[in-house]
């Protein structure tokens, strides 16, 4: 096959299944390529069971337009959300709906082993209750929590510092006998929100990640910025007070040692609040006490707040986005009842003219969207080289 009709064939195939529906006709318009060749590229397709042909339209004149959508179980994916404290490994089908969900942990931080072998149970618990769908398996995508950087043999390598995980290949995180890929969680979650989120069509963004860690994927001229060996848009670890907070990392003063969870819940409890947990119900008591009027709890709130737009606006000065995008079980908790604030702190971090060229949104998928920005990376082999879907029908 020529390269031409392969990036044609990508170009149809990836419209189809971010479309959930469309027609011969229209992605003949949006390709701009004949409707005779669009035919031929969808009719290979429909052979391969990677697409079908759904319901049909009215037409202006003549027969009514077929319409061609995803075919569901052509082909099924799996992301991994990988955190700390354990994973959620989700499964999807080729329209990109979620089949299923897993999770493997607990309450506290784990070693990199243990990881692993959440890992490797929740793909086995997954595929027990889905045993159709392994025959048609692409891969796993592992969104992870560090540097994911590919040495000279090809292989990808995870480097976890602020978790004080060694250096491992990514193979050795899943023993399951199917294709392993990993990103940043950071980059998988911007990936998500560009195929159909918050970040789609846009030329440029910043898609923030708030959890325990603080992360960043940079989107330029519509694409993911990588840097030179991945590690661009470790945000969390740039530092905004010189000598300040110990951070996981070792460093001192860094984004995350202010702004992950555990700083601003450790913030809370010096300021004297009291509660249980250090995940999604202890900051949502902490919100809610702000709200109530609490001093000392709104008093914590507006100091992360400040902190937030300044760092965050001073990444609108370097980056000048036209959108930014903040996810991460903490940033949609702040998001949800904070988003008019934060977006007035950043604005009036940044400078004037940049600071009012972009918007603000939440993660239009929650707590998915890592997970399902991972599912992507399997998903891209199909996209990118149809050929192979023969050996996943």
């Amino acid at each position: 096959m020529s390269d031409v009709r392969q990036r044609n064939r990508a170009r149809a195939l990836r419209r189809i299944i971010l479309s959930g529906s469309t027609t011969r006709a229209e992605l003949a318009r949006e390709s701009g390529l004949s409707v005779a060749s669009v035919t031929n590229l969808v009719s290979e397709l429909l052979a391969e069971g990677l697409v079908m042909e759904g319901g049909t339209i009215a037409s202006s004149g003549g027969r009514p337009t077929t319409l061609i959508e995803p075919n569901p179980s052509g082909a099924y994916l799996l992301g991994a959300d990988v955190g700390e404290r354990g994973v959620a490994v989700e499964l999807f089908d080729l329209s990109m709906k979620r089949v299923d969900r897993e999770f493997r942990g607990g309450h506290t931080g784990e070693p990199i082993s243990a990881i692993a072998r959440d890992l490797d149970e929740a793909v086995a618990a997954l595929l027990e209750r889905n045993p159709a769908a392994w025959n048609r398996m692409v891969g796993i995508g592992l969104g992870l929590p560090g540097i994911v950087e590919t040495d000279g043999s090809g292989q990808q390598v995870l480097y976890a510092q602020s978790l004080g995980w060694p250096a491992i290949p990514v193979t050795e995180l899943v023993s399951h006998d199917l294709p392993i890929f990993a990103e940043n969680g950071a980059k998988t979650q911007a990936m998500a929100e560009l195929w159909d989120g918050a970040a789609r069509g846009a030329s440029e963004a910043l898609v923030v990640l708030m959890g325990r860690g603080v992360g960043l994927a940079v989107v330029t001229n519509g694409q993911l910025a990588h840097g030179r060996y991945s590690s661009a848009g470790e945000w969390g670890h740039v530092k905004i007070e010189r000598g300040g907070r110990l951070c996981r990392c070792g460093g001192h003063g860094c984004v995350e040692a202010y702004l992950g969870a555990d700083a601003i819940l450790s913030d809370w409890r010096d300021a004297g609040g009291t509660f249980e947990g250090s995940g999604w119900n202890a900051l949502g008591e902490l919100l809610e006490a702000n709200s109530s009027g609490d001093p000392e709890a709104s008093a914590v709130v507006t100091e992360l707040i400040a902190t937030l737009g300044s760092a965050l606006g001073g990444l609108v000065n370097l980056t000048n986005p036209e959108r930014v995008v903040i996810g991460g079980w903490v940033g949609l908790r702040l998001m949800d009842t904070l988003a008019p604030r934060i977006e007035a702190a950043i604005r009036r971090e940044a400078l004037e003219r940049p600071g009012n060229q972009f918007t603000l949104s939440a993660s239009k998928f929650g707590g998915d969207t890592v997970a399902l920005g991972a599912a992507m990376l399997p998903l891209n082999e199909i996209v990118n080289e149809p050929r192979r879907a023969s050996a996943v029908s």
